[in-house]
């Protein structure tokens, strides 16, 4: 049986929370060296590279971030633990740690998430955004409890996983007041030509948008494409050009980027999911996540 050394692991720890050999070393109460000598031991018992150097501080690699998300829970659990034998209180509460894919919007994240949040049972939510593929990779070790994707998990992706759907809704697509006054009129037909911020064409929204605009016969001016859908709405709100957003949460977008709506259509569907290594979800939070999808919170 392989073991950890669990002084290894929390000099690890200190050092990816703090940012810097430096600061950690002040922290611990040891020599820089010393400290990463222990690192480097801890490495080489992993066999894989846990940090890069960017500047003057250290940044986790993938593998990195992966074993920081379980150091957290171990010493978490170590204090909870020493709180027990002490006789403190340890109602500590359950934990959601979600893997959430950069193309997802936040306000669909939000409420989603909300969901779980005001459950009976309190829960703590550890939230972590990256690609897709990658937050795969972790699911596939249950460095998540689920991952929120706007896709299916597909047959290439060798991970032995489950795709419960949540909802999908039809899309909108917004821009500043300006600019909405001209092309409200004749919409969809007004966004030929338009200033538009569109996502990348990784992105299956992007794909649909391409599709319609196809169908419609019209042809945007693509601006900017932009990979984070939050970005793309703060572009928007400056006047760079209309951008797309899941309908249903056209209240919320409208209210936090100063925006107005043009028109919307439901030939561009938004689909999310969340994705588990669990074919019955059992995980209290994600179980209310999954009711609230079914009475329709994304309709």
């Amino acid at each position: 049986m392989e073991w950890l050394n669990y002084h290894h692991l929390l000099y690890f720890y200190t050092v990816a929370r703090e940012g810097s050999v430096t600061r950690a070393s002040e922290v611990l109460r040891l020599a820089q060296p010393t400290l990463s000598g222990q690192i480097r031991k801890l490495e080489e018992s992993l066999d894989e590279k846990l940090f890069v150097r960017d500047g003057r501080n250290l940044a986790l690699t993938e593998v990195g971030q992966t074993v920081y998300r379980y150091a957290e829970e171990i010493f978490s659990i170590g204090g909870e633990l020493m709180d027990a034998l002490r006789g403190r209180p340890t109602n500590r509460p359950a934990r959601l740690i979600v893997g959430i894919s950069d193309v997802v919007p936040k306000l669909v994240c939000h409420r989603l998430l909300q969901t779980a949040l005001e459950a009976d049972d309190p829960v703590q939510l550890v939230l972590h955004e990256g690609k897709t593929p990658d937050l795969m990779a972790a699911l596939a070790v249950q460095g998540y409890d689920m991952v929120l994707t706007d896709a299916p998990l597909g047959p290439e992706v060798r991970v032995k996983a489950f795709n419960h759907p949540l909802g999908e809704c039809g899309t909108g697509l917004f821009a500043t007041p300006k600019l909405a006054r001209g092309l409200r009129k004749k919409f969809p037909e007004s966004l030929d030509g338009a200033p538009m911020i569109l996502p990348t064409q990784n992105t299956t929204l992007r794909r649909s948008l391409d599709r319609w605009f196809d169908m419609i016969e019209v042809r945007p001016e693509v601006v900017a494409e932009v990979e984070d859908t939050a970005l793309m709405k703060v572009f928007g709100q400056h006047g760079w050009g209309v951008f797309a957003a899941p309908i249903v949460v056209e209240d919320e977008v409208r209210k936090a980027h100063g925006v107005e709506l043009l028109g919307s259509t439901d030939e561009v569907r938004e689909r999310f999911y969340a994705i588990t290594v669990e074919r019955r979800i059992t995980h209290p939070a994600i179980a209310a996540i999954a009711e609230a999808a079914r009475a329709g919170i994304l309709s």
